[in-house]
């Protein structure tokens, strides 16, 4: 890892969330962890401390 942090803003299409990305590269990988940006709109991870973060105004549709 790098050691410095990124924030990701995602659109509802790019749920469900889980890090790594597939734009990450193999050798700076972790285990793949999914995350719930939905309860809050933000979500850090506790692996590599990317924040991930809802765009303003993105609307998740729920289940049911």
């Amino acid at each position: 890892m790098t050691g410095e942090s990124r924030t990701i803003e995602l659109s509802a299409k790019d749920l469900p969330l889980h890090c790594p990305t597939a734009e990450t590269a193999l050798w700076c990988s972790h285990p793949r962890v999914f995350l719930d940006v939905t309860a809050t709109g933000s979500v850090l991870c506790p692996y590599c401390g990317t924040q991930y973060r809802l765009k303003p105004g993105e609307v998740i549709k729920k289940h049911g």
